[in-house]
């Protein structure tokens, strides 16, 4: 190869290279954004929640009040969800989940046959029932009931809901259970009747006797009687007490008439 052909080769590589950059340059000034010309909208700056008190929770519903107001038919309707795992007729076979049937006040892991999870068969041993308590704690999170348990169900969140299942689930049964019965408020203190006279409590009075010493300070007591100085009080002030001065008669006044 000679140098004439060497050149050329050269040249073609660099003129390769001229063509790209003068591309790159000309497609970066026909597409490079324009900044800061004419009006625009400026986006909100996103607002950062700063750190403040927790929010007060709301008052938990007792579960006897949540089951008093219980709809049987929005429970057979949440069990929809169920159905794939678990069967609720009566004499029905097991699923991945046992049956469900009489389920309400029964021992835990009360099914024969059904492989049950450690947990649950600990539970059995300890003589744990499905109450309602209990299954309302197992619905809202079966695994913070039962850790370690089989059931991959995340739970329920309304106790409302929950509360709509128990309802459903105490149908199933030829003995329902009976709800617990809903916590009692706390009784008000009954206002006195009109007319009606209320106890008063009698406060000792001190009297405050005289300076004479034949006289002593008597405190009265309820249902107390009170005694009667006898001695003559003299004429002196009695503490606290004003006493009007009146000046002795003029002999020249007429005397009173008879």
């Amino acid at each position: 190869m000679d140098s004439f052909e060497l050149n050329k080769i050269i040249g073609a590589v660099l003129g390769t290279l001229l063509f790209v950059m003068g591309v790159g340059f000309v497609a970066e000034a026909i597409y490079h954004p324009i900044e800061n010309r004419g009006p625009g909208y400026a986006l909100p700056e996103p607002e950062v929640a700063e750190a403040g008190a927790p929010a007060e929770e709301e008052p938990t519903v007792p579960l006897g009040v949540l089951l008093a107001s219980a709809s049987v038919e929005n429970g057979a309707a949440a069990v929809r969800k169920c159905q794939s795992c678990h069967n609720f007729g009566e004499g029905e076979a097991n699923k991945q989940g046992p049956v469900l049937y009489g389920v309400v006040g029964a021992l835990q892991a009360r099914v024969e046959g059904f492989a049950y999870s450690d947990i649950l068969i600990q539970h059995r041993n300890e003589g744990l029932t499905w109450s309602y308590e209990n299954l309302d704690a197992f619905l809202a999170s079966p695994r913070g009931y039962a850790p370690g348990t089989k059931m991959s169900f995340a739970g329920v969140r309304s106790p409302e809901e929950r509360a709509d299942i128990l309802a459903y689930l105490q149908t199933l049964s030829a003995n329902p259970v009976p709800f617990p019965e809903p916590e009692a408020a706390p009784a008000e203190e009954a206002a006195p009747a009109e007319g009606e006279v209320t106890e008063v409590e009698t406060i000792p009075e001190e009297i405050v006797a005289p300076d004479d010493a034949s006289v002593e300070t008597v405190t009265t007591e309820p249902g107390a009687a009170v005694e009667t100085p006898t001695a003559t009080q003299s004429d002196s002030r009695v503490e606290g007490t004003p006493v009007q001065e009146t000046s002795p008669a003029s002999p020249e006044a007429p005397a009173a008439s008879q």
